[in-house]
C-alpha cells in the first residue's frame, strides 16, 4: 500500500540531520552526519559547503536503505538550515571560497558602513533589524572590500540550505523566513528590498528567487535520485530557516506562544500575526514560515555551543567517568552539573565565545568565568555554563516582555531540551513552566511538515501542526531557587557593562 511520507533535512552547524515522517508526525527513520567548523582567525567561522551536500546525500541514503523506504512513498522534501551563511558561486556554479557562517564576527566594520550609508535609525526602519556581523549582507560587503578578486567572480549568493537545494535540484531558490536573515529584504512586504540592494550596491541577479516557505520551489534531479534512492521529480518545498522551521515543528504558530531553543546557538522565539518594529532593533524581526505571519527572535550565539566547547577542550571529569560508566558524552556533563547547587557556588559564566547578538550586539565580547576560587572544580564549571546560557536567554525573554509579548508557558526545544538538569535550570531562571514536545527532531521535523503543506497532504501549516505535533511533558519552576538566581542574574547583567571597553581593547591587542 502506498504511503504518505515526508522527508525533512536540516543543514546544521555541527551536522546534517535527515528524517522521514508519516502524515501523523511519527518518525519512520532518521540519520545524522557531522562535519567540521573552521576558525582560521579569532572571531571567524567557516565551513565547506560540499560537506553539507555530502552529508545530505549520505543521510538520505542511510534513512532510505536502513528503513527500506520506497522512494515513491516520499511525497515531498523540506529543507531547513543554519541561517545567514554565505555561499558564493561563480558562473560555473563552483564554490569561490569557504562559506562565512552566522557566528562569524569579522564584519563589524561593514555594519558601521551600512549605518553610514543609510543612517542608524533609518536603516532599522527600512530593514526592521540592526546590521549585525552575523547577517549576510555585511559578509557580501566584506568580500567586496577584502577579497575583490573573489567578489569579481560572484554569480550567485546562496544560504546553506539553498546551496543544498541547488545541488539536488539545479534551482536557485530561497524562502522568506531564511532570507529575512540576509538583511536584504523588505520584511513587511516579504520581498527583496530595492532600497537596501541599491544602497549597498549589491546586484539583484546575485540573489535567488524568493518563495513562501510552503511553496514548491524545485524538484529533485536525476543524479540525486540515483545517489539516494528517491524518485526524480520529487517536489522540494521552500522550507525554512532553522528557527522558523523548528518552531513550526513545535507548534509555535499563533499569537501568545514563545519558545526557547537550546542548540549551538540559543534562541527565544515569539510568533507574531504582524511585523513588529522595535526602533532600537534589539530583537530580530523576521518573516515566519507560516504564510502571512512574522516572528521575533533574541539570540545567544554560543548556547549549547559553549557546552560543546567545554566538552571538546576539557571533557568530563575523571571522577564522573568512574562513577557513571553507564553514561556517555554530554550525559556525563549533566551528571556533573547535578552535583552542584543553584548558583554554582558563586561561579558565573558569560557565554560570549563568539561575541553576542542579544541584547548587546557586540562582536568584540568574549567568554568569561567570574568568581573562581580554590573551592571550584569541574562540576562547578559545567553547571555555571548551563546557568550562564540560561541567563543570556533570560536577557532575550525580558526584552520580549518589555514589548508586551508574554506567554504563560515556554516551549523548550533543541538539543538542550533533552537535558533534564538544563531544563530545570532554565525553568527556574525563567520562573516559568516549560513544555517539551514528543518529537525532538527540531528543524528537520518542521521542514518535513512544511513540505507536506506544499504537496497537499495538509491544508495549511496550522492543519499540519494540529495533526502531527504533540506535547510531551511540563516542568514547573521551584520558587526556592528564585532568589539565588535573581541575585546571580543581577551580577551577571552587571559584568558585561564592566567589561565592555576591555573586550574591544583585547581584540585590538590581538590584531594590532
Amino acid at each position: 500500500m502506498e504511503k504518505n511520507y515526508l522527508l525533512g533535512i536540516d543543514i546544521g552547524t555541527s551536522g546534517t540531520r535527515c528524517i522521514v515522517i508519516d502524515e501523523h508526525g511519527s518518525i519512520i527513520g532518521s540519520a545524522i552526519k557531522e562535519y567540521p567548523l573552521y576558525t582560521p582567525k579569532p572571531g571567524w567561522a567557516e565551513q565547506n559547503p560540499m560537506d553539507w551536500y555530502d552529508a545530505t546525500i549520505s543521510t538520505i541514503r542511510q534513512v532510505i536503505e536502513k528503513n527500506k523506504i520506497n522512494g515513491a512513498d516520499i511525497k515531498a522534501i523540506g529543507l531547513s538550515g543554519q541561517m545567514h551563511g554565505s555561499v558564493f558561486l561563480d558562473k560555473n556554479d563552483d564554490i569561490i571560497r569557504p562559506a562565512i557562517l552566522w557566528c562569524d564576527q569579522r564584519t563589524e566594520p561593514q555594519c558601521r558602513k551600512i549605518y553610514d550609508i543609510f543612517g542608524y535609525k533609518n536603516f532599522i526602519k527600512i530593514a526592521y533589524n540592526k546590521a549585525l556581523p552575523g547577517f549576510t549582507s555585511p559578509k557580501i560587503m566584506w568580500l567586496s572590500e577584502n577579497e575583490p578578486g573573489n567578489y569579481g567572480k560572484v554569480n550567485k549568493i546562496l544560504l546553506p540550505k539553498d546551496y543544498v537545494r541547488f545541488m539536488i535540484s539545479g534551482s536557485y531558490a530561497t524562502e522568506v523566513s531564511d532570507a529575512s536573515g540576509m538583511l536584504l529584504m523588505d520584511i513587511k512586504k516579504r520581498i527583496w528590498s530595492d532600497d537596501i540592494l541599491e544602497g549597498l550596491k549589491i546586484n539583484r541577479s546575485f540573489l535567488p528567487d524568493l518563495y513562501e516557505s510552503h511553496e514548491i520551489s524545485s524538484c529533485l534531479d536525476e543524479k540525486t535520485a540515483r545517489l539516494t534512492g528517491l524518485l526524480s521529480g520529487t517536489p522540494i518545498a521552500g522550507g525554512g530557516g532553522d528557527n522558523a522551521a523548528g518552531n513550526v515543528g513545535s507548534g509555535v504558530i499563533r499569537q501568545g506562544l514563545i519558545s526557547d531553543s537550546i542548540g549551538t546557538s540559543g534562541v527565544v522565539f515569539a510568533h507574531s500575526d504582524n511585523p513588529v518594529y522595535d526602533h532600537q532593533g534589539r530583537l530580530h524581526s523576521f518573516c515566519h514560515a507560516v504564510p502571512g505571519k512574522w516572528h521575533l527572535m533574541g539570540v545567544t550565539l554560543a548556547a549549547a555551543g559553549s557546552q560543546k566547547w567545554y566538552y571538546g577542550t576539557f571533557g568530563p571529569s575523571i571522577d564522573i567517568e568512574k562513577e557513571r560508566p553507564d553514561l556517555k558524552k554530554y550525559k556525563l556533563l549533566d551528571a556533573q552539573a547535578q552535583k552542584i547547587k543553584p548558583g554554582s557556588d558563586g561561579l558565573i559564566f558569560l557565554p560570549y565565545l563568539t561575541g553576542e547578538r542579544t541584547p548587546y550586539a557586540d562582536a568584540y565580547a568574549r567568554g568569561v568565568f567570574f568568581g573562581m576560587s580554590y573551592m571550584h572544580n569541574r562540576d562547578n564549571f559545567v553547571r555555571s555554563i548551563m546557568e550562564g546560557v540560561a541567563f543570556s536567554q533570560l536577557d532575550c525573554l525580558n526584552l520580549m516582555r518589555e514589548l508586551g509579548i508574554s506567554s504563560e508557558k515556554i516551549i523548550l526545544i533543541g538539543g538542550g531540551s533533552r537535558s533534564k538538569i538544563w531544563r530545570k535550570i532554565i525553568c527556574d531562571v525563567f520562573e516559568s513552566p516549560l513544555i517539551t514536545c514528543i518529537n525532538e527532531e527540531g528543524p528537520a521535523f518542521g521542514a518535513a511538515l512544511i513540505s507536506g503543506v506544499g504537496c497537499g497532504i495538509y491544508e495549511s501549516v496550522e492543519d499540519a501542526v494540529k495533526k502531527a505535533v504533540r506535547q510531551s511533558s511540563e516542568s514547573r519552576p521551584d520558587p526556592e531557587n528564585f532568589e539565588i538566581y535573581r541575585k546571580t542574574y543581577n551580577i551577571y547583567r552587571s559584568l558585561y557593562k564592566s567589561l565592555k571597553e576591555n573586550f574591544k581593547k583585547l581584540y585590538d591587542i590581538q590584531f594590532d
